[in-house]
């Protein structure tokens, strides 16, 4: 039997959590965390050896929610011309 976090489920519940927060605090974090737990979830459901260890398992994590975090922020963020600027007082 695997260890708790070895276990594909616990991190497909995690990354079900971390979108459900998305909803609530709207800023793209916590979305490139749930794709991360997503992604090792779905990695432990396939069959691929991350969970040999539980740093190698969180490493698998963080990269990958640094990825996703990055992919998200370069095509859901915040675009050059996006937010009005005012140079002159309303009052004036």
């Amino acid at each position: 039997m695997d260890p708790f976090w070895g276990q594909w489920w616990v991190w497909g519940v995690a990354a079900v959590a971390l979108a459900v927060g998305e909803v609530l605090l709207p800023s793209y974090v916590l979305l490139g965390f749930g794709v991360g737990a997503g992604i090792v979830a779905l990695l432990l459901l396939i069959g691929v050896p991350v969970a040999s260890s539980l740093p190698v398992l969180l490493l698998v994590f963080a990269v990958t929610s640094l990825i996703a975090w990055i992919l998200l922020r370069r095509f859901l963020g915040v675009y050059n011309g996006q937010v009005k600027t005012f140079d002159h007082d309303i009052n004036d």
